[in-house]
């Protein structure tokens, strides 16, 4: 899935996006519980990865993705590119809980897929801005120029762990918990949509991910993929490759990113 240089805006100075995303069911699941999204010209990008059992993680992952797109789509198409952040925080919270009601009932209605769940990241790119919103251990990350960093935090156990110091990084790489996140969406009555904006420079790369990628690609492996000079669906197709050599132990599921047109004044973040 690719979108050649989707323009967001048309005003001077403003940023255009290219897109490319691409999902792959690793290679020890026999089927795929992510689910991805994008939008070019709303510059909406959507993951979700999905958990419980029979098919429920599909379902959660696929349900939170058609909703959010149908609700906080509608809204964002309405409200245009230069929507307040504030709104667009407040429309993506109500999106979020749309959802999660939609969910949480679907799992309480079908005993087959009780207790299913999905996490969730979810970026609006404007022309200055990006709001980057995430539930659980799905992640975001931005490379600039040759400045690459992590611009969530998991919602997990051992995420948890490392911040009280119980545990090392080192010991985390072979933590048995590495997989249990905190806060998702359906599982419980309510939950928060975690929200920060980021500034966007003309040719930031964002990478939003399942942590099919992040757990087999390491941070440091991620920067020097990300920096090949290949086109946006060859660095997806790349990304996916190299989680599968290193195992392809889950779902991978990857959205890039890039933003072109010309340089913008700064807003902090």
């Amino acid at each position: 899935m690719a979108n050649p240089g989707a323009p967001v805006s048309t005003e001077s100075g403003v940023q255009t996006w290219d897109f490319a995303a691409l999902t792959d069911p690793g290679r020890v699941r026999a089927n795929n519980e992510d689910t991805i999204a994008f939008d070019a010209s709303l510059g909406l990008v959507l993951l979700a990865d999905g958990m419980g059992g029979y098919n429920g993680g599909e379902v959660a992952s696929g349900m939170a993705i058609a909703l959010l797109q149908a609700s906080f789509g509608r809204w964002l198409a309405h409200a245009g590119p230069h929507a307040n952040p504030k709104a667009v925080r407040r429309a993506l919270q109500a999106g979020t809980d749309e959802a999660n009601a939609a969910i949480l009932e679907a799992g309480i209605a079908n005993v087959q897929l009780q207790g299913m769940g999905t996490t969730l990241v979810l970026a609006a790119f404007g022309p200055q801005r990006a709001i980057i919103g995430h539930i659980g251990d799905s992640r975001c990350y931005r490379l600039r120029g040759e400045r690459f960093e992590l611009l969530t935090r998991d919602h997990s156990l051992l995420q948890e762990q490392l911040d009280a110091g119980a545990i090392t990084p080192e010991q985390a790489v072979q933590s048995p918990h590495r997989n249990l996140v905190t806060r998702a969406l359906g599982i419980e009555r309510h939950v928060e949509l975690e929200m920060h904006e980021h500034s966007v420079k003309a040719g930031d790369l964002f990478l939003l991910c399942s942590d099919g990628l992040s757990e087999m690609v390491s941070d440091a492996q991620l920067f020097t993929l990300l920096l090949q000079d290949i086109d946006l669906p060859e660095k997806a197709t790349l990304l996916v490759a190299t989680a599968n050599e290193n195992g392809g132990r889950d779902n991978i599921s990857v959205v890039l990113a890039r933003a072109g047109g010309s340089e913008t004044p700064e807003v902090p973040g």
